[in-house]
């Protein structure tokens, strides 16, 4: 079974190498290796385990946690197609990317990302939109590792941080996503609009990304709600 709950300090670990292995497996070729390679789980951890105790203002993380047979994708009988794509994006003053970033899994350890009881297989973070213009709210991360993609849990994760942002007082959403991401067809199946434009340098290299937004919100907890049976 895989459960959707608000993450835990405890989590960070996992949460950052979750972010480790998806930056390296979605980015190849994309950003420069050597970028790539300086990416470490400790110094991500950091950062997130930072985020969910300070606390900022209407931000949150969610995680999407692995148990029983789901923690073997391969024996899973049922993988819906057209779900998760790949994408990115930053905690950071600017943002990267978008959601739904594929990984390998890494190894890990229970309340670890990787093959245990209780593995952290994707997460989702945001909170108040960095760029007011754009939104209320923002989803400033949305990442899937590539053994749990197209089964539905990237839209899971985007309707819990959706949610959240809505429950806060956000009346509207928006993320990045990298321009020639094949993600883009994700969120404008769901609804988003392409609100901007803009070029971002990492490590030397510049890429171009697309905001999507969705206004109102409800129209993103609409198009994220479980499938009716016979629907």
């Amino acid at each position: 079974m895989i459960s959707i709950r608000r993450a835990r300090p405890a989590d960070a670990v996992a949460i950052g190498a979750v972010h480790v292995a998806t930056w390296r497996s979605a980015y190849a070729g994309i950003l420069p290796p050597e970028f790539l390679a300086r990416l470490s789980v400790v110094r991500e951890a950091a950062g997130y385990e930072q985020a969910m105790r300070q606390r900022r203002d209407g931000h949150a993380i969610f995680v999407a946690v692995a148990n029983g047979d789901d923690l073997h994708p391969d024996r899973a009988p049922d993988r819906p197609a057209g779900g998760d794509p790949a994408g990115g994006a930053s905690m950071g003053g600017a943002s990267m990317g978008g959601a739904l970033i594929g990984g390998p899994a890494p190894g890990g350890s229970p309340g670890r990302a990787g093959g245990a009881p209780g593995s952290v297989v994707g997460f989702a973070c945001g909170g108040r939109c960095r760029r007011a213009r754009l939104a209320d709210g923002e989803i400033e991360m949305l990442y899937v590792l590539d053994d749990y993609r197209d089964r539905g849990i990237g839209r899971r994760l985007l309707r819990a941080m959706s949610a959240h942002l809505a429950a806060v007082g956000c009346r509207s959403a928006a993320l990045w996503v990298l321009r020639d991401n094949p993600a883009r067809w994700f969120y404008t199946r769901l609804g988003g609009r392409l609100v901007a434009q803009e070029g971002l340098r990492y490590a030397g290299t510049v890429v171009d990304q697309v905001a999507v937004a969705w206004s109102p919100i409800e129209s993103l907890l609409t198009a994220t709600a479980p499938a009716r049976e016979g629907s």
